[in-house]
């Protein structure tokens, strides 16, 4: 195999490349976090010139990254990031998507590419510390997230990042949704996490999720989104619509003036029970003390505190209500 190496080139630009077409070269080795500029990327695509960055990747790594398999996989990692974007879960360049392809090997999104714009030959392979193994552009900064779930979740094989606006908002207010409500939901998603906030992108923020996926496929990112996996990237992607149409819909349903109605007890465990069927996670298969359902915190609530964070009381509620009230009278009282 001919190869060129650029590894100490910062940035990869056309004329960097003339060689490559005279020396008929199959391999660009490039840094791990350079830049290739478009009519670069342009070049390899139309030359069929493999890149890989950060080195050598492992004997047969090219292979996997090439072989039909991980083309299938890349067709459907790009048709779901255009379902992503079409659905609103996605602006800009955000969120992000993976597929655990090896024992070691990971295929996802580059960085700062709309997923409305996604090609297969845009993607890249990592390895299960972060390491880019191939792809022209850059892997996205949030894969470290993806790989703590492959690493504690062996049955995870794809992974899902989006915004998706009305789970956000729950995220974004600290709370999760009430479980018994619609049977759909309870099946696929029934209760969620809610991880603390890091900064996206960092070791500290892909280790938030650590204590919640194996006994749950969809995860509330405290003010940042969801992420979610499943045994593909399509069901993963599912998984996401599931959630936010059931947010979405508690909200419509808070709206009537009226208070949830929630599945019976019986016919709740009856929904769980064919979600263990199916090999779905949820705590509540292990947990034979607890309720089935959890209930809304007040009269006409759509959200409950996650464990460890309680809601507060209402008395407490109404006596700050009443020491506001009490310094506005007194400040009208003395101006008067």
């Amino acid at each position: 195999m001919k190869s060129i190496d650029l590894s100490n080139e910062k940035v990869i630009t056309l004329g960097d490349l003339t060689a490559a077409a005279k020396d008929d070269t199959i391999e660009l080795l490039v840094g791990e976090n350079a830049v290739m500029t478009p009519s670069a990327l342009e070049f390899t695509e139309q030359h069929r010139i493999s890149v890989r960055r950060g080195g050598r990747a492992p004997a047969g790594g090219n292979d996997l990254f090439t072989s039909p398999e991980a083309e299938a996989v890349k067709e459907e990692i790009c048709h779901v990031g255009r379902k992503l974007w079409q659905r609103q879960y996605v602006d800009g360049n955000g969120g992000n998507i993976s597929y655990r392809i090896g024992p070691n090997q990971v295929i996802c999104t580059p960085t700062l590419l709309s997923k409305a714009d996604l090609r297969p030959q845009d993607l890249c392979m990592v390895d299960l510390e972060g390491k880019q193994l191939a792809g022209g552009r850059p892997r996205t900064s949030e894969i470290l997230m993806h790989l703590e779930i492959y690493k504690e979740v062996p049955e995870a094989k794809a992974v899902v990042h989006c915004h998706p606006p009305h789970a956000t908002a729950y995220a974004i207010v600290g709370r999760v949704p009430p479980t018994c409500v619609i049977p759909e939901y309870e099946v696929f998603i029934g209760k969620v996490a809610l991880s603390p906030y890091e900064t996206p992108g960092t070791p500290e923020f892909a280790r938030t999720v650590i204590p919640f996926v194996k006994t749950h496929n969809t995860v509330l990112l405290g003010n940042h989104g969801i992420v979610c996996w499943g045994d593909t990237v399509t069901h993963a992607e599912w998984y996401a619509e599931v959630v936010d149409t059931y947010c979405w819909t508690l909200m419509l349903a808070s709206q009537l003036g009226a208070p949830l109605s929630h599945i019976a007890g019986d016919k709740a465990a009856d929904l769980l029970a064919i979600k263990k069927k199916l090999g779905l996670p949820d705590p509540r298969h292990e947990d034979k003390e607890c309720a089935v359902c959890d209930l809304p915190a007040g009269p006409g609530s759509i959200a409950i505190p996650p464990p460890g964070r309680p809601a507060s009381p209402r008395s407490e509620i109404e006596e700050i209500i009443q020491a506001v009230t009490d310094r506005v009278i007194a400040a009208l009282q003395t101006k008067r």
